[in-house]
């Protein structure tokens, strides 16, 4: 049984990496073909850096992964400290259920949804352009907010109540003791939050593909528009980098977080002595 699933394992891990591994080694081929690897170059990488559409697509990217990542942050650390503070227990459980419709929602309807909603709302105040930066923006807070406040809120609930009630004694003010006790101690959550929103921001495609107009396209997009056409081989050494960033991204997050659990339970130790 060990064998077979080891086998198992190693095939599932196959099929999910051998298309990245193909398109990472593709990108140095000097050929320029997929059908023979003749020698390694980084020559597609010097022309993806000449090509001003695609910097102008990941500076976009940059520029949209960045600004939801951090206003999510902000609002989803604001909403878990909202749910963990509700008194009421039935109220609590129906916030995090709503909280976690968005991720939940597949892509394709929450991307249509928002359409239409943007839409609407443009038809109704009278915008000639309904659709841009702004409403991209919306959308991807919309759906990176759920992961936020599940990152954050098991960060409260993990925190010694006592630490606030002490702080609230000595005569600190709660929004004091918001700043000083409880928003260093849930920062580790926050840190994990912020880094998976700019991934999942960086790398969406199905939501921006409705929200978006041609005046601002993000990467993702550029690249499926390429596949329209005859794939350029510099587009195998964008994927590439985005490959990296994202597996960066996540290794520092798993990281981060398993540093904080190490640290958590040492403390632990340290009060049960």
């Amino acid at each position: 049984m060990k064998v077979l699933s080891k086998c198992y394992m190693a095939l599932v891990f196959l099929i999910l990496y051998a298309p990245i591994l193909v398109v990472i080694l593709f990108s140095f081929n000097r050929s320029g073909s997929l059908s023979q690897f003749t020698g390694f170059t980084l020559h597609w990488y010097k022309e993806l850096f000449r090509d001003g559409f695609a910097l102008d697509a990941l500076k976009n990217s940059l520029i949209l992964a960045v600004s939801s990542s951090l206003v999510a942050t902000v609002l989803g650390t604001l909403a878990a400290f909202c749910i963990y503070r509700a008194k009421n227990k039935y109220y609590r459980k129906t916030m995090e259920s709503i909280t976690n419709i968005p991720m939940m929602n597949p892509d394709i309807v929450t991307g249509v949804s928002m359409m239409l909603l943007f839409v609407g709302v443009a038809g109704i105040l009278h915008f000639s352009n309904a659709l841009g930066f702004w409403t991209m923006l919306l959308a991807h807070v919309t759906f990176n907010l759920p992961y936020v406040i599940l990152s954050v809120l098991p960060k409260f609930r993990q925190m010694d109540k006592s630490l606030s009630e002490a702080a609230l004694d000595l005569g600190c003010t709660p929004t004091g003791t918001f700043f000083k006790v409880e928003l260093p101690a849930v920062l580790p959550g926050i840190i994990s939050g912020l880094m998976m929103s700019f991934t999942l921001s960086l790398d969406d495609f199905v939501i921006s593909h409705f929200v978006s107009s041609p005046d601002f396209k993000t990467l993702p997009l550029y690249i499926y528009n390429q596949t329209a056409h005859e794939v350029k081989f510099s587009m195998y050494a964008l994927c590439t980098l985005m490959i990296v960033v994202i597996l960066a991204l996540l290794i520092s997050v798993n990281l981060f977080g398993s540093s904080d659990e190490r640290r958590r339970k040492k403390a632990e130790r340290g009060v049960a002595r």
